[in-house]
Order: structure tokens, then sequence, then C-alpha cells
């Protein structure tokens, strides 16, 4: 099997490496199978599309509605290597799994607009699938509604020209979509358990996500959580783009 390529922007070593973790986990993987790059760490030398089987994206801080001037120079670079890499991988409808900041990357492609009008807490929510997301490959066997993690500054307000709304939730209209048949992004986390959540709650506590004043109730919500299916989506994901 051709490896998975691991693409992460986080700057903690302690969450980032957590996030990886908890990907290989889902995905069912080990670190010979899924390899990482941190790009908010070392860039994004060009990716060969043939080398792999296909892409997953992780989250972080970074937001591509930030103001240009609040940018820094690493984030700066990471969007566009990632948009670089997003346009091509989109034109060549490689398999693609952009987990929250997948939705700043591919959100913004084809006329899309990303911006703060449909920003959530930190906490589990309710995800409804739309009849195409009932339909989709990569959400079978998972139930109608799930709950999922998330905390998000930024979303869709305008999908992309030609993507496919698969899911949403009560205070966000756009919680997962797809370009073409392999391209996918999703605003929660599939990879989030209780304890991962916990550990971005303490390391984001002064990113703007919440009042730092109201840390224990945020993590005391995140402790009463129930989340079950998202991590079936990212090992369908490797179920069906493994070669």
């Amino acid at each position: 099997m051709k490896p998975f390529l691991f693409l992460g922007t986080r700057a903690e070593d302690d969450v980032a490496d957590d996030e990886y973790a908890s990907v290989l986990r889902c995905c069912g993987l080990d670190e010979g199978d899924v390899r990482r790059v941190r790009v908010e760490q070392d860039g994004l030398d060009p990716v060969d599309l043939d080398d792999w089987s296909g892409i997953v994206l992780g989250g972080g801080p970074f937001n591509v509605s930030d103001p240009e001037s609040a940018k820094s120079p690493a984030q700066r670079r990471a969007e566009a290597d990632l948009r670089d890499l997003a346009l091509r991988v989109v034109e060549a409808d490689f398999p693609f799994f952009g987990a929250c900041y997948g939705i700043g990357t591919l959100g913004n492609l084809r006329g899309g607009l990303v911006d703060r009008t449909y920003s959530e807490p930190i906490g589990a929510t309710t995800i409804r699938l739309t009849d195409a997301g009932r339909a989709d490959p990569l959400f079978a066997g998972v139930s109608d509604e799930f709950a999922a993690f998330l905390g998000h500054k930024e979303a869709v307000t305008r999908l992309p020209d030609g993507a496919v709304l698969l899911a949403s939730s009560q205070a966000c209209p756009v919680q997962a979509f797809r370009l073409g048949s392999h391209v996918y992004a999703t605003q929660f986390h599939p990879e989030l358990d209780v304890p991962g959540l916990v550990r971005r709650v303490e390391a984001y506590r002064d990113h703007g996500y919440f009042d730092p004043t109201e840390l224990e109730q945020v993590l005391a919500r995140a402790r009463a959580g129930v989340v079950t299916e998202p991590p079936l989506l990212l090992a369908r994901f490797v179920e069906l783009h493994a070669h």
C-alpha cells in the first residue's frame, strides 16, 4: 500500500503529537503508513500525488479569515502552500480529507467564502447528514444524526462552485462538503476524543475561542460530550482509498 500523507499545522508539540496519534488510531494505521509533515514548522515541499494513497489535513489555530496584518509568516506560508496543493488536489480529484482547517483550505476555492458568520463554541454538537451525505460512500455506516466535537471561529458561508453539501448543524449550515468524487472537508473533528479535546482546550485557552475565565466551564462541557461515530470517517477514507 502506498502511504497516506498527514499535514499538521499546530505549533504546540504536545497537541500536534496527540493529533497525529489520534489520526493514526482512527485510521487503523501506524507511522509507516501515515507520514507526517508539520507544515507550520517545516513548510511543504512539492507533493507528488503519485507517491500517496491520499492526504489528510488536520486542524489548528490558523484561520484564513484572520486579518492579513495579524497572520504570522508561518501562517502565510502555510496558507500559500496548502492553497497550491488544494488546487492540484481538486484538479486531479485526488483523495483528500481536510478536518476543520480543511474547511478554510478548500472552502475559499471556486468562488466559495469562508468568514466568521457561523462560528460555534467548543464542545459536542449534533451533525445532520443531507440526502447527499446519506448517499456518500464516506458516510456509509454513519447515522443520519450523530454527535461530533468541534470549536471554530470561521466556517463556510458560501460553498465553492460544484461542491456537494453533505452535513449541517443547527448553528452552522456547512459541516461537511465534497468536491468532485474524492475531496472532502469537515468542519468538525473526526479524530477527537474527550482527552484530546481537553488537551486542546487547555493549550488554546488564550487563542480567542472562549473567555479564559470560563476555562473550567468549557472543560466541563468537553468532558460531558459523548462522541462515537466520527472516527469511522477516517477509517472509511482509508478503506476507500488505500492502494
